[in-house]
């Protein structure tokens, strides 16, 4: 019987011995006692480098007497790329919907350490975008949603056409993420480090932080677990990334 991976990180016993991959036409087999890894879908969990595929088997090969999904990230992001590509016309219109709704582009005025945190970790990448994409993002002070420009909107549609289910899987997760489209797409240009998404992703926070002195008496505890799981998430998805580079 064919192993499918679990939903909801919902631990199961470890019932295999032997973790492998198997070359298909249409990529690298993740195999448990010579049976492939299914998606939740019930679709064949093919990496598509043999990098990715040796990362993903040590994923499988370190885990103890239970299965634990979430020490996992590589699989898990591998099966989101494979199961989103499905619907993925409905993810790209929720994706392009950032463009009017993005981090970057909504400012404060004050306070001003705020203002200029804002400006010092976002200008940058809006100056990227409209160098890269030859498509200047309007900013905003007020609560009200901005409207891009409907050109901006289709050159980004075109651009995430061509990506392949990989980065496509990428640019969703870094998206949701973040809040942002335009640090995705840098980040999937190789040009924003997972390190760079995550502070300008927290321009506000760490200005709360500061305020209280949580580099003296430590975050709360559930702003503590906010902070590492989107570090673990940033660090996985670059490496998801990297290693699908690896041809």
């Amino acid at each position: 019987m064919a192993t499918t991976i679990t939903k909801n990180n919902i631990s199961m016993k470890k019932f295999y011995t032997l973790v492998s991959s198997k070359m298909t036409d249409e990529g690298l087999a993740i195999q448990l006692d010579g049976k492939t890894v299914k998606t939740q879908t019930g679709q064949d969990l093919l990496a598509p480098t043999q990098a990715l595929a040796d990362a993903i088997i040590q994923e499988w090969s370190d885990q103890g007497e239970e299965i634990k999904p979430e020490t996992m990230p590589l699989t898990q992001i591998l099966n989101t790329a494979i199961d989103r590509a499905r619907d993925r016309n409905e993810i790209t219109s929720q994706l392009l919907k950032y463009l009017d709704t993005d981090l970057i582009c909504y400012r404060a005025k004050e306070p001003e350490d705020v203002a200029n945190a804002q400006k010092e970790l976002w200008d940058p990448w809006l100056s990227w975008f409209d160098e890269h994409f030859e498509s200047p993002l309007s900013i905003t002070y007020k609560l009200e949603a901005l409207k891009q420009d409907e050109a901006t909107h289709k050159r980004i549609w075109n651009y995430i056409e061509a990506l392949d289910e990989y980065y496509f899987a990428v640019l969703h997760i870094i998206t949701s993420l973040s809040g942002s489209i335009v640090l995705a797409l840098a980040f999937l240009e190789h040009e924003a480090s997972s390190e760079d998404i995550y502070k300008a992703m927290n321009a506000e926070e760490d200005h709360r932080a500061r305020i209280y002195r949580e580099d003296v008496h430590g975050h709360a505890p559930q702003e503590e677990i906010r902070r590492q799981n989107a570090q673990d998430e940033l660090a996985a998805t670059q490496r998801f990334m990297d290693l699908v580079d690896q041809h």
